[in-house]
């Protein structure tokens, strides 16, 4: 290139020394880089002043900086200032006008690019290869600046490629491990984007019937035979589950089977109007989204379509939806109704509009004038389809203002009747060891307290309610024991709940104990992880309530009472059957690590705080059987739940002669005890709310069961240590701090060990070194050797329970009608204190009364039932059938607007699809019934699997969203029914194994590229 005559040497100099000193980097701007050879002979000739001098630089040659000269590909690893220089473009343009550049060679122009954090210019831009997915053969390859936009990626594309103006068109950018993702917004930079060197930009064009020809590019080549394999009926499609997704899979069923907004997808009328600019919409990614997904189910193509894409557009733009969380269908429905009638809306700037109030004026003028404004900054196919009016009349109960708006609604929210009362079903435990539970039904009152739920088991069982403690038994332990005056509602259906007989302990001279009693099995190995000699242990069957006086808490009396209370399933020994053993050497460790029978070394990280469903084996103490001192027998209950338990408490027989024991084991302290460690923290249980106090004891026979409470530390009496002190002089056990002679002894069917509420072992916490008491809720555990439980407990014994009459009459399913619960939903009702409304007369917030009337409806109206139901005091899921028509639902009476003359559309409604509930408040599953709009068949979609439905089916108390379409709208099937409807059971989507097959690939080859 020739150059201009350039200025004076000197002026040179200053005009590029102070572009490069002024220049500063801003994103999007051109520099250009400079060989710096040329650039240093440039200033030396500069700056000397000699225009003749040998120094001149000639032309721009950048030469050294290319790999070769035909493609002028950079040099990898060039380095700024040792191999080029970066100059502004302003800098270079006088260089270029001055100078000139050698023959044929490029400028090197480059972006400044806004990095994380810095900007930079790109010295190196990003070479990608881009192809058709048509042919993807054929690749080419080019250079573009992460400043750059995926638009003019695909402008590049469909200039080389030749691609038809007009033409739809997405890309995917395909990385060096084959999977693809789709490039969705094309106006983020390639950098914001995430494309690098090396990757593979693929174009797709719509198909003329508005589906795009691909799944992954990668296997598509292949699919074209397995997609054309499967033909079914359009719409009959499952939707995968991708994690706790059925409340999607139910609602975009339903919303599929709304024949108007349907076949405004399938005929792509969408497309005019997507808006990208609403700043209230999601750029019209959620319609397109929707679009896609809807185009799949009803290409008749799939089995099942995977709405992966769907999935993450719904998280993007509503973060609630985020994860794989389980949500309610009807929220999505509520989310997903407002974001396509944004991304739709036909209103491009919304204008601001005075509401006014009606002040007396005609309803029929105030509704139009409401309707009117309501159009005027919403207009859709969503208004078109789903909106309806319903009046609003708030009146002041001091001035008597009414106040009268008509105001949009896209769904109905209607109440259902909500019961007084609730049924439970409880397991009741008899004192009598030989019985087994019995499981009872019973009715109590739904704000009811546990009290109640005892009086009406009294009724059943003749046991005094004063008798009785009710726990939750979860995990062989208990999650929650309650106290008489706990409200109901914190027990839920799905928990398991016990409730025991208590002993009377007649002219008890001190105050009952309830002792908590699990039963733990020990592992065949020593826990040698765990820094002390211990065995691992395990929780199993069924934790028992006994009612104990303290002075039987001894361990010869615990054990003989144990042994009573176990005597369904606990074989007591044969006198002739062995069961002595020796000692072992290594019990003189023991002794030096033991306080008390409990190792100092136990449990001295119990900071996992083990939940109620904690089941890993907890490191426990040596299996040698202990001496028998007093347990720590506090009366005050904690916290529990249930599977099945056994429990009642017959007074321990204290004359009864005793087996010997094993005393093998006896501790250094002359003071035996068993432990709750009240401040270890981490060792307190989890669920525990209630703080122990020694004053607040209950007795164990009052009216209350005891207070669920932490483990607190335990102290004795003087009196309680005297007689633990004669008790040891009178066991065969040596004497304190004495190391025992070898030999042989009678060995325990089990040992007695002090615990937590979780079952973990307990380390000693006391004062001054003697630390017994009463003070709390007290939990032991019945530490089981494998091979002694083999040998005398039964465990299909332990688990057999029996069913009270109660549990064979039949539960009266309460059933109300769907036009109850629209009345309730028109019923006059007081505002609540957290939502008053303002009175313009009295100028303060006035608790009104509020009637809402239905005015016009829409041509598919939702109506959804309010089943979960929350109040201050109460969170509960109402089960009651639903009795709602299939056909001919009138609303006539129900509409404030008697007159249907000009032309109004009738009140008469069809129903056309149901989301399904089933379970609970804190879990479920959602399904769907739809009535497809070609064929008039009834299908039930349960995620991926679609199967016939019959009418009679419908109704059940499952029935969350109802969807029905306005009479006049219906239009008449375009295909016949399907002449033999299978059984209910029959999968229509996976017949057989090859069918499965194919439906899997099938699947795979169309659907996976909106996976991505």
């Amino acid at each position: 290139m020739t150059a201009a005559e350039p200025p004076g040497l000197e002026t040179q100099r200053r005009e590029i020394e102070s572009l490069l000193r002024d220049s500063e980097l801003r994103a999007g701007d051109s520099w250009y880089v400079v060989e710096r050879r040329w650039y240093e002979q440039w200033k030396e000739f500069v700056e000397t002043g000699d225009q003749n001098s040998s120094s001149f630089p000639g032309q721009i040659d950048n030469t050294e900086l290319f790999e070769d000269l035909d493609s002028f590909h950079l040099k990898e690893r060039l380095v700024e200032n040792e191999d080029f220089m970066l100059v502004p473009a302003e800098a270079w343009h006088r260089l270029l006008a001055w100078y000139g550049t050698v023959d044929g060679q490029p400028p090197l122009e480059r972006k400044v690019v806004d990095l994380p954090s810095t900007l930079k210019v790109e010295v190196y831009p990003i070479e990608i290869f881009l192809c058709l997915h048509s042919n993807m053969e054929n690749v080419i390859t080019a250079k573009f600046s992460r400043a750059d936009s995926i638009h003019s990626i695909q402008r590049v594309m469909c200039e080389a490629f030749m691609v038809p103006a007009g033409s739809e068109c997405r890309l995917w950018m395909k990385s060096s491990d084959s999977s693809c993702e789709r490039l969705r917004n094309v106006h983020v930079s390639v950098l914001d984007a995430c494309l690098s060197s090396g990757m593979t930009v693929i174009m797709e064009m719509r198909n003329a019937d508005g589906t795009w020809p691909s799944s992954r590019p990668q296997i598509m080549r292949n699919s074209v035979e397995e997609q054309d394999s499967y033909r079914g009926q359009p719409g009959v499609c499952g939707l995968t589950n991708l994690g706790n997704t059925c409340f999607m899979n139910s609602a975009l069923q339903c919303l599929s089977n709304a024949p108007p907004l349907t076949e405004y997808f399938l005929q792509s009328s969408y497309l005019e109007e997507l808006n990208f600019t609403n700043p209230l919409g999601m750029k019209g990614e959620i319609a397109e989204a929707y679009a896609d997904v809807i185009k799949q189910m009803w290409s008749g193509r799939h089995y099942s379509v995977v709405p992966r894409v769907f999935k993450t557009k719904v998280g993007h733009f509503a973060s609630q939806f985020l994860g794989y969380q389980q949500h309610d269908s009807q929220e999505l429905l509520s989310f997903l109704l407002d974001g396509l009638h944004e991304d739709l809306n036909r209103v491009k700037n919304k204008e601001y509009i005075e509401l006014r109030d009606a002040e007396g004026r005609p309803d029929q003028e105030v509704a139009e004038e409401a309707w009117r404004n309501h159009r005027r900054r919403n207009d859709s196919v969503i208004v078109d389809t789903f909106h309806g009016l319903f009046k609003s009349t708030l009146v002041c109960p001091e001035c008597h203002k009414v106040s009268v708006t008509f105001d949009p609604f896209c769904y109905l929210s209607v109440p259902l009747p909500v019961s007084k009362e609730r049924v439970m079903e409880v397991f009741f435990v008899s004192l009598d060891p030989h019985a087994k539970p019995a499981q009872h039904r019973v009715v109590v009152p739904k704000a009811g307290k546990v009290i109640d739920l005892c009086s009406a088991l009294a009724e059943m069982t003749n046991v005094p309610p004063t008798q009785m403690v009710v726990a939750d038994v979860f995990n062989h332990r208990f999650y929650k024991i309650y106290n008489a005056d706990e409200s109901l509602s914190c027990i839920l259906d799905r928990d398991d709940i016990f409730v025991y007989e208590l002993s009377v302990l007649e002219e008890a001279e001190e105050q009952p104990v309830l002792l908590a009693l699990y039963l733990r099995e020990r592992s065949h190995y020593r826990d040698y992880g765990s820094g002390g000699s211990s065995y691992g242990t395990s929780l199993f069957g069924h934790p028992l309530l006994l009612s104990v006086e303290q002075r039987h808490c001894s361990r010869q009396a615990l054990y003989q009472l144990i042994l009573q209370r176990l005597a369904r399933y606990v074989r007591p020994p044969d006198p002739s059957e062995e069961l002595e053993e020796e000692e072992e050497e290594d019990e003189e460790e023991l002794y030096k690590t033991q306080t008390n029978g409990i190792s100092d070394e136990e449990e001295t990280d119990d900071g996992e705080k083990a939940g109620p469903s904690q089941t890993q084996p907890e490191p426990e103490p040596e299996p040698e059987p202990e001496p028998e001192p007093e347990p720590d027998c506090g009366d005050e209950s904690a916290q529990s739940q249930s599977n099945d338990s056994t429990a009642g408490e017959p007074r321990p027989d204290v004359n009864h002669t005793e087996p010997p024991l094993d005393h093998g084991d006896t501790e250094t302290n002359s003071q035996p005890e068993l432990y709750t460690n009240a401040t270890d923290a981490n060792a307190a249980d989890a669920n525990c709310t209630n703080t122990c106090k020694a004053s607040s004891r209950r007795h164990a026979m009052a009216s209350e069961p005891p207070a669920e409470q932490r483990p607190p530390a335990c102290h004795t009496t003087e009196e309680e240590q005297e007689e633990d002190k004669q008790e040891e002089a009178c066991s065969p056990s040596p004497p304190a701090n004495q190391q025992p002679e070898r030999r042989k002894r009678r060995k325990s069917l089990f040992t007695i060990q002090a615990v937590n509420s979780n079952g973990t072992t307990e380390r000693g916490m006391g004062e001054g070194g003697s630390a017994v008491s009463f003070s709390s809720q007290p939990y032991v555990a019945i530490d089981w050797d494998p091979d002694m439980k083999k040998r005398f407990y039964n465990e299909n014994e332990a688990e057999k329970y029996v069913k009270h009459s109660s549990m064979e009459v039949p539960q009266q399913q309460t059933t109300v009608q769907l036009q109850e619960c629209i009345e309730l939903f028109t019923t006059v009702e007081t505002l609540e204190e957290e939502n008053p409304w303002y009175c313009p007369v009295c100028k303060k917030h006035q608790l009104a009364t509020k009637k809402l009337d239905l005015w016009s409806l829409p041509e598919v109206l939702i109506i959804h039932l309010k089943r979960f139901s929350y109040t201050k005091f109460t969170r509960e899921k109402l089960d009651s059938i639903v009795d709602f028509p299939l056909r001919d639902l009138d609303f006539s009476d129900s509409l404030l607007r008697k007159s249907l003359s000009n032309g109004e559309p009738p009140s008469r409604y069809d129903l056309i699809a149901v989301s399904n509930h089933y379970g609970g408040l804190r879990d479920g599953h959602y399904t769907s019934y739809a009535r497809n709009k070609d064929n008039d068949q009834w299908y039930y979609f349960d995620d991926s699997k679609v199967t016939y439905a019959r009418e009679d089916q419908i109704v059940t108390n499952a029935a969350y969203v109802l969807f029905y379409h306005r009479q006049d709208k219906i239009r008449k099937p375009t295909l016949p029914a399907p002449s033999t409807s299978p059984a209910p059971s029959n999968d229509i989507t996976s017949c057989n194994d090859a069918e499965l097959a194919a439906a899997a690939t099938a699947t795979s080859s169309y659907v996976t590229m909106e996976t991505d």
